[in-house]
């Protein structure tokens, strides 16, 4: 079986074409929310209540959303036909200071951002799996490949090495001492050029690491699904 991703969509008149950017859009942030949302839920579980005493557990999304990250570079992306999209949410404040296992507490709120968009594109291949049995129309799996394609990319792309990524919390507590503390001074380093690393990380991604990356992204996919993408 293949799904092909083109600029018609998966409708053909104007009205349903943006109906479906729409629906990709709002997939992309509810996504994200939901990935901020797990580290708050990991923190708090792992003893720190900074986020919940925050707000930041609640459902609503407005209150994750990030004017840069959720709303301008998503809208630049779609408006100018990147052939990608992607974005972020507000981080989620926690104390690490607070956290019952000091080794691994970081690492593990981390995670648990990536692991929620799995869990999801998990749900919703297997649903594409179980298209037939469960008598799921063309329309819906269309929607649910987005859904998939999107929770893999925020997983993939969350889980890079680089500040402010969840993937530099996770590999600092795998290496050795020496290592580690080395890496965090990088760390410090990055962050504190502010806004300007993160445009520059995301500058670098489209530009230098998107062919590769979007490679493996769409080898998940198809592991995941049944589905190729082109």
């Amino acid at each position: 079986m293949t799904l092909q991703f083109v600029r018609v969509g998966l409708f053909y008149d104007m009205l349903e074409y943006i109906m479906e950017q729409i629906f990709i859009i709002a997939a992309l942030i509810l996504s994200i929310v939901i990935h901020e949302m797990a580290h708050g839920y990991a923190a708090n579980a792992l003893g720190d209540p900074t986020a919940r005493l925050a707000g930041r557990l609640s459902g609503n999304p407005f209150v994750h959303l990030d004017l840069l990250g959720s709303i301008i570079i998503p809208a630049i992306l779609f408006i100018t036909h990147a052939g990608m999209l992607f974005g972020w949410a507000k981080p989620v404040p926690y104390n690490p200071y607070n956290l019952r296992n000091q080794k691994w507490g970081e690492a593990m709120v981390a995670i648990a951002g990536p692991a929620i968009n799995l869990f999801l594109a998990i749900v919703f291949a297997g649903l594409i799996r179980l298209a037939d049995v469960l008598s799921l129309n063309a329309n819906f799996l269309g929607l649910a490949s987005y859904i998939v394609y999107i929770n893999i990319l925020l997983a993939c792309f969350n889980l890079i090495p680089l500040p402010p990524l969840d993937g530099s919390k996770i590999i600092k507590a795998l290496l050795p001492f020496k290592a580690a503390r080395q890496y965090q001074e990088f760390v410090y380093k990055i962050e504190s050029f502010g806004i300007f690393a993160t445009f520059a990380i995301v500058f670098i991604f489209i530009n230098l690491l998107w062919q590769p990356f979007s490679q493996v992204v769409g080898a998940i996919f198809t592991l995941m699904t049944g589905l190729r993408l082109f």
